[in-house]
């Protein structure tokens, strides 16, 4: 995290900013000297903290936002967690993949865990998963999913394509706080990275299925997880319509491709129910 462009990008959305904090602005404006001095995983805690003093009017929108989001990443590095010790993966690159991703997930429950308690507030608890979408029976469509690898990489890739939209739908929510935004921003960035490689990995063993999202196909899946695809075959943005841009034909396919849709809360929370016991 660059945390002086943060203050930055801060300062230009709120050129009060400093005042908020009275007495600490030297502290603040030296930060980025301080960041590289202490342990990595006090940044986020000391920058949490921060914004509790600085904008503690708006903290309780924004946690809401934190604790969601990491109820889905509980989701994600619990999910990677247990393929990575049980899956029968074909060969050491695919495992290694299911690892680094892992570890990825990890991190992000670890961030937002720290910078939601730096905040002022309490981290939303893990829940109970049934990864078979059973709620808790363990006997939903996906059951094998750690014993069957085609299935484990279709569940990953609903989980990541969600992931990516769900934090997108959220993005309005934090315009208020540049800083926060940013970092949400950085872990978007991120799952979209995931959902192509795993997509990719499907695509590897012959599944129907793009390194994008295609209208609001499932890629296969089937309708398990068409909720997560909804929406998704949009061809218009900002009242364009894209498929007949400045004259030029486009296909409906192409228009949906270029541009992914946002789910709101509501969406997320209803897809992720089946998987909470």
């Amino acid at each position: 995290m660059n945390l002086l462009n943060v203050f930055s990008e801060i300062e230009k959305v709120d050129p009060e900013v400093y005042d908020r904090f009275d007495d600490r602005r030297k502290v603040i404006k030296n930060f980025g000297g301080f960041a590289g001095k202490v342990a990595l995983m006090a940044v986020p805690f000391a920058f949490g903290s921060m914004f509790k003093k600085a904008y503690g009017q708006t903290t309780t929108s924004v946690l809401d936002v934190l604790n969601y989001a990491l109820t889905l990443e509980y989701l994600e590095s619990e999910f990677y967690t247990k393929a990575v010790a049980m899956a029968p993966f074909p060969d050491a690159i695919s495992k290694q993949s299911f690892t680094t991703i892992r570890d990825h997930e990890v991190a992000h429950v670890t961030f937002l865990q720290t910078a939601i308690k730096g905040a002022g507030g309490m981290p939303v608890a893990k829940p109970t998963f049934d990864f078979s979408a059973g709620n808790g029976s363990g006997m939903g469509p996906f059951k094998d999913v750690f014993t069957n690898y085609d299935l484990l990489l279709a569940v990953s890739q609903a989980f990541e394509d969600t992931g990516v939209r769900a934090y997108k739908g959220q993005a309005g929510n934090l315009m208020s706080n540049a800083a926060v935004l940013n970092a949400a921003l950085r872990i978007h960035s991120v799952e979209a990275r995931h959902a192509s490689h795993i997509r990719k990995m499907r695509m590897d063993k012959g599944a129907p299925v793009k390194p994008w999202i295609s209208g609001n196909d499932t890629g296969g899946i089937g309708a398990a997880v068409q909720a997560i695809y909804a929406g998704e075959e949009n061809t218009k943005q900002a009242t364009i319509e894209i498929t007949n841009i400045n004259g030029k034909t486009i296909s409906a396919a192409a228009a949906s491709e270029a541009f992914d849709e946002p789910l709101t809360k509501d969406q997320v929370l209803a897809i992720v129910d089946p998987f909470i016991a």
